[in-house]
């Protein structure tokens, strides 16, 4: 028995502006997205920062045009000068002075002290916060969701329980900067290949992108 060849189906022409044009989306979206929200923090630094800046010192004093950045280029400028004076022994006097000032303010102090230990975390390269992903039974268990292990809970909650306890941060979907805190049993978390910046793709995506496309860490941690 002959089998018959059904000829290709012909695409028609508004099919193909249509696919072209997904494909144009698809490819200039991330990168327009991109350009807009730097070019706003651009923008937004710039005008918050250059009113600051004297015209003695403003190069855009002595050009007829303006210069994009130049307010983040100061604050790159003064941040690393404000460094190199408080690595001395001058500059660490001082500042212990402030924070002695600051510890008498209730409220303030607070905040400042919070405020601190979090740059100092994500700023050291020794410790390891956030650089393990792991599956959590969240909400209820039967479901999993990806959290990021912040850091070993060596407060009052570990010593009330009986099982070591990690400290997670779990995202919420697609804005990844807001979450819960919670406390988990080390016991009950799976460990993931994944590296954190794949995570936080697989949570801003909505699992859109799919981690297992990337590479994955070498070695799984138990």
């Amino acid at each position: 028995m002959t089998e018959i060849i059904e000829p290709p189906k012909k695409i028609s022409l508004l099919h193909k502006i249509r696919n072209y044009f997904l494909t144009g989306l698809v490819v200039a979206s991330p990168i327009g997205i991109t350009i807009y929200i730097g070019w706003w923090f651009i923008t937004f630094v710039d005008e918050n920062v250059k009113p600051l800046i004297p015209d003695a010192y403003n190069p855009e004093t002595y050009l007829p045009f303006s210069i994009p950045g130049l307010g983040l280029i100061g604050v790159v400028i003064f941040l690393i000068i404000l460094g190199a004076l408080t690595a001395n022994l001058f500059g660490r006097a001082l500042l212990r002075f402030g924070e002695k000032i600051v510890d008498r303010m209730p409220v303030i102090r607070s905040v400042y002290g919070t405020l601190k230990q979090i740059f100092e975390t994500v700023v050291s390269q020794d410790k390891k916060s956030f650089s393990d992903v792991v599956l959590v039974q969240y909400p209820r268990p039967g479901l999993w969701a990806i959290a990021f292990v912040s850091g070993e809970n060596t407060s009052e909650i570990q010593d009330r329980m009986e099982d070591e306890i990690v400290n997670l941060f779990l995202p919420t979907t697609p804005n990844p900067t807001s979450g819960f805190l919670l406390f988990a049993p080390k016991k009950d978390l799976i460990y993931l290949d994944m590296t954190p910046d794949q995570g936080a793709k697989y949570v801003i995506s909505a699992g859109l992108v799919n981690p297992e496309d990337l590479p994955k860490k070498n070695g799984r941690k138990k």
